[in-house]
């Protein structure tokens, strides 16, 4: 059985200086802060659709700057894992905890070796669907 429908879409993009990024996005084309986690700004752009804003760190393994991962929102993060596992998907990672973000989530790659994440956020500052 399919799992309940994905809820909300983030975009997360790595940058090279996070305070010019900002600027622009939040700034310039005046997007309003959803949440800040430090080294990853999340604006709304609409609706439920979210442009994540992340400073690259070499130590932590993040993606090059122009990189790109693309996050589907929703509580049952296990359950579309199972969905898509049995489906002969490709996964990346199989769903955890991590403390960095307080986010639930794993990874599985598109047949373009594009990383999608499906991700549950643990942070009570996230706005909730709707």
């Amino acid at each position: 059985m399919k799992p309940a429908p994905f809820e909300q879409f983030v975009t997360f993009i790595y940058v090279r200086d996070l305070h010019a990024s900002s600027a622009f996005y939040g700034d310039l084309l005046g997007l309003p802060l959803a949440l800040d986690q430090g080294s990853c700004r999340i604006y709304r752009v609409a609706g439920d659709a979210y442009l994540g804003v992340c400073r690259r760190n070499d130590a932590a393994g993040d993606p090059m700057p122009g990189s790109l991962i693309l996050t589907l929102a929703v509580q049952d993060v296990d359950g579309w894992h199972r969905y898509l596992a049995d489906r002969g998907a490709t996964v990346e990672q199989p769903p955890q905890y991590n403390p960095r973000f307080n986010i639930y989530h794993c990874f599985l790659r598109d047949p373009d070796g594009y990383l999608i994440e499906i991700q549950r956020f643990l942070d009570p500052a996230w706005p909730p669907p709707g």
